[in-house]
């Protein structure tokens, strides 16, 4: 029987908790808290390994940094608090770098840069991802994120469904009982090349709010831990120098997910 991501981020954070500590020196313990629920840039796996782009860039860091890393699995809607709680000392989880989010936490710079996306059943007569056009239709989104903000500020003559996470939508999509999912245009290509994915089509990609969509993915820090936001900085740039980073660019996708 599968264990619930909830269940054993629960558990992850309870073991790990006490390791957080700002990571200065080389060698040093660095404890990064992630989603584990958000394919292809990490998902928890049956087994409970931590899999996807954001794990392999996470590993690569810490491996240009010379830092011993562990991982800590958290539910989406409690992951900036838990890091301000001291539960893990970066958060390495295709998070946004928005001004919102500033408020709360420091972002090293982007490592990859991606745009929003609808996606809707294969037998839905919509033909455009527009506002006029999905007028009155049901749209899903994972809630606290950038997507659902997107949603509500440019597709406000939908209903928007909010979901814990993007695997509960999928389903709801897959049976019918919603019109359409709004998401990363890479995580919604990515899963409908899947048998799950077998329901739907892509719409269409939508374009990028710099206010709602914000800088591209970052790091996130607690504030003012200069120190270890720098080191990722640095450890970015080295592994975006040296190959590695396009070496796990290319194990997951076709393009430079990096972006402009």
């Amino acid at each position: 029987m599968r264990i619930s991501k909830r269940f054993a981020g629960a558990i992850s954070a309870a073991v790990f908790a006490l390791m957080a500590t700002s990571a200065m020196a080389e060698g040093e313990k660095i404890v990064i808290g992630t989603e584990g629920a958000y394919p292809p840039f990490n998902n928890l796996e049956a087994d409970g390994t931590l899999t996807g782009f954001d794990i392999d860039i996470a590993k690569a860091l810490c491996e240009e940094m010379k830092a011993d890393c562990t991982f800590v699995t958290q539910d989406w809607d409690g992951i900036i608090p838990a890091l301000i709680a001291k539960k893990f000392d970066a958060i390495i989880a295709s998070m946004s770098i928005t001004p919102e989010r500033k408020e709360k936490v420091d972002f090293t710079n982007k490592y990859y840069n991606t745009g929003p996306a609808i996606v809707v059943p294969k037998d839905s007569t919509l033909t455009e991802a527009t506002e006029a056009a999905l007028e009155g239709k049901t749209l899903g989104a994972q809630g606290s994120t950038t997507h659902s903000n997107y949603a509500e500020a440019h597709m406000s003559k939908s209903e928007l469904k909010l979901y814990p996470t993007s695997e509960e939508y999928k389903l709801d999509i897959a049976n019918g009982r919603i019109d359409g999912v709004i998401d990363d245009i890479v995580v919604l290509s990515e899963w409908l090349k899947t048998e799950d994915g077998a329901c739907c089509k892509l719409l269409g990609a939508l374009p990028i709010d710099p206010v709602i969509n914000g800088e591209g993915a970052g790091i996130a820090v607690r504030k003012g831990d200069d120190a270890l936001r720098e080191k990722f900085n640095a450890a970015i740039d080295a592994i975006r120098a040296n190959g590695k980073y396009k070496e796990i660019n290319d194990k997951y996708f076709g393009f430079d997910v990096y972006g402009g």
